[in-house]
């Protein structure tokens, strides 16, 4: 295991029982995200970096009981906390490394990734991986519950011009792993970038 995976898997796991706790607001968030993504019944969804699972009803619900949800994350308690939540009956949840996807390639329809950018070691290989999953035309939603600047100030730091969410900076990062930018959200309340597999 690289030192990013420990790295990431020490920092999760540390907060993985209280994660929910934190931040008991965001489910509208999560919720008008995933309406963003225009998924249809039937479709095959990924929530790559599904931390405790919070996507997996509204994905749930918007693909229904025929489609599939697969969440997938690095942190085997951040899916322990999932599985405690009762999200497991609402998508398939898989212990991987969403820059290795055990999945098919073109086999989905749609990924939601909520605050995985910033946990990338390789962002665009990465992006990369997310794209050879989801065929031509369909789409990834980059998500995080408050936007950039609410963040920084969480986190009691600045914004910095290489921030991979500024617009500048995400738009190309996305192009050069398969990705078509097609909307770009961030205001205080939330972050949402939309982008569609080119191909």
């Amino acid at each position: 295991m690289s030192d990013d995976h420990t790295h990431v898997q020490e920092f999760f796991t540390a907060r993985a029982a209280g994660w929910d706790r934190r931040f008991p607001h965001d489910g509208p968030a999560y919720a008008a995200a995933v309406t963003e993504l225009g998924l249809r019944s039937g479709d095959r969804v990924l929530d790559a970096g599904c931390g405790t699972g919070r996507a997996l009803p509204p994905l749930r619900a918007a693909v229904g009981p025929s489609g599939v949800v697969l969440g997938a994350d690095l942190t085997p308690a951040m899916l322990e906390e999932a599985v405690r939540a009762g999200r497991s009956r609402d998508g398939q949840l898989l212990l991987t490394d969403v820059a290795a996807l055990p999945l098919r390639t073109e086999s989905l329809d749609a990924v939601f990734a909520a605050g995985l950018i910033a946990h990338l070691p390789n962002p665009t290989e990465n992006l990369r991986e997310l794209a050879r999953v989801v065929r031509p035309g369909g789409t990834l939603a980059l998500f995080h519950p408050i936007g950039r600047a609410a963040l920084a100030a969480r986190q009691g730091r600045r914004i910095t011009p290489d921030d991979l969410r500024a617009e500048a900076n995400l738009e190309p990062l996305l192009a050069g792993a398969g990705w078509r930018m097609t909307s770009y959200v961030d205001e205080d309340d939330r972050f949402v970038a939309l982008a569609e597999r080119e191909g």
